[in-house]
């Protein structure tokens, strides 16, 4: 396959930029596969449906985000074998990874269709809003195995150092949502369940046409049908290396939905406020995710390979990258939220609520730059535990209580809770460099013993 990639030789700036760009370009549009939701049904429904959509996808980015922390474990296996120079294990490690993501899907389903009810209570969605939320979330829950799938394959494709089949699958899934989103809610006026439906139609529509498309590709590697067997210890592998960056991302979206649902208690226009500029800053984080996903793959190669030199050489090309957008990224939330939540939004209310979230928001702009490429190195190298730990300390140690005690303070103000966001960047920075700094101390006295 003319597309995957060695990130062990060549110039690493090179390297990093070429595989990044279409992680970046696949980011965007699942960006707005998901905000195109909100757009739709911001200019054809009511403020309780841009409520309800907002609610409802918070909760299955909560499922996404464990499903891929996950799928990052064949992200990070593959790429080792590929730097050991074992491309002979990936057919196994992919055929495993088939088996345990489909039993994780199907008890996804199960789980959501349960419990769509009591968890939109505890997210103390506004009456207006509530049963919409409950069927968007019941009807995207269906869908569930097509989430799994979908994201699953962009995971394995990251591994073997492609980032371009990602963006075909994602390309397919954004295409079709925006037709469904305009047909289903623009025209039959169906609100929040024409958002949902369209969402799972789309997925799955994307997962069959990237299959039939892959089988038309030459793998780097052996793989057959008889190597999707329930495979122990390889499931376990995969599983052991994704689980903490699983859970770190599930209670970090756990911790976003606890700041939705301190908003929600707050309001309807609070609340939909908060939603377009949720919806806003998943395009404004896009370059600081995309290097934190590109991060995770140029590392783990370079770990199998022994090239340690490399692995930090590209971290500080990743954040200085970062850092030139997010200055750019920052000035515009800051200064031009309200034109920016027009885009989602007509509800003059809704676009002022929006706006002052996002000045919040503009300065954490700057602090991901840094805390997201160092995340994507540690998870490159195998150091999950650790992100998940820091993960935890900045959701429940500082994002929950500082966005708890700011909406107490009258007059209540999103920017003052938006302010959570960045104090818990600022401590998981902190904690990543302490990190850095104690490995490469402990390296360096390995070094001298030997």
């Amino acid at each position: 396959m003319k597309e995957t990639q060695n990130f062990t030789k060549g110039n690493i700036l090179t390297s990093l930029v070429r595989f990044a760009l279409p992680v970046l370009a696949a980011l965007f549009l699942q960006t707005m596969y998901g905000a195109v939701d909100m757009l739709v049904v911001g200019r054809f429904a009511t403020a309780a449906d841009v409520s309800a959509v907002s609610t409802g996808s918070w909760l299955m980015q909560l499922i996404t985000s464990f499903v891929v922390g996950i799928a990052m474990g064949t992200t990070v296996l593959l790429g080792r074998r590929l730097g050991e120079g074992k491309p002979e294990e990936a057919g196994k490690i992919i055929g495993a990874s088939i088996v345990l993501f489909t039993i994780i899907g199907v008890v996804i389903t199960f789980f959501m269709e349960l419990c769509a009810v009591p968890v939109a209570q505890i997210m103390r969605t506004p009456i207006e809003a509530f049963d919409a939320t409950v069927l968007y979330v019941r009807i995207c829950s269906a869908g569930s195995v097509f989430i799994v799938a979908y994201n699953v394959l962009g995971s394995i494709f990251r591994g073997i150092g492609d980032s371009r089949m990602p963006l075909v699958t994602v390309a397919i899934a954004c295409v079709f949502n925006i037709a469904g989103d305009f047909l289903l809610v623009g025209v039959f006026g169906m609100a929040t369940a024409g958002a949902a439906i369209a969402t799972v139609l789309a997925q799955a529509l994307s997962v069959i046409i990237s299959v039939l498309i892959i089988r038309r590709q030459k793998l780097p590697f052996t793989f057959r049908r008889t190597d999707i067997v329930f495979d122990r210890k390889r499931m376990g592998s995969v599983f052991r290396l994704g689980l903490p960056i699983a859970f770190q991302d599930l209670l970090v979206s756990i911790s976003f939905l606890a700041i939705t649902a301190i908003v929600n208690s707050l309001g309807v226009i609070p609340s939909a406020g908060v939603g377009v500029a949720e919806k806003l800053c998943g395009f404004i984080m896009l370059v600081p995710s995309a290097f934190n996903q590109s991060m995770s793959a140029f590392v783990a190669q370079n770990m199998g390979a022994g090239r340690m030199d490399r692995a930090k050489r590209a971290l500080l090309c990743g954040i200085g990258m970062s850092l030139v957008v997010g200055v750019f990224m920052a000035w515009l939330s800051f200064f031009h939220g309200d034109l920016l939540a027009g885009l989602f939004a007509r509800d003059e209310a809704v676009i002022a609520a929006a706006a002052d979230y996002l000045k919040a928001y503009a300065i954490d702009c700057l602090l991901v730059s840094v805390m997201f490429c160092m995340i994507g190195y540690f998870n490159g190298c195998g150091k999950t535990l650790f992100v998940m730990l820091q993960g935890i300390a900045g959701a429940f140690g500082v994002r929950i209580p500082v966005s708890l005690i700011m909406s107490r303070i009258k007059p209540v103000s999103l920017f003052k809770v938006g302010l959570a966001t960045p104090c818990s960047s600022v401590v998981q920075i902190i904690l990543c460099v302490g990190y850095f700094l104690l490995l490469s101390r402990r390296k360096s006295k390995k070094e001298v013993v030997e």
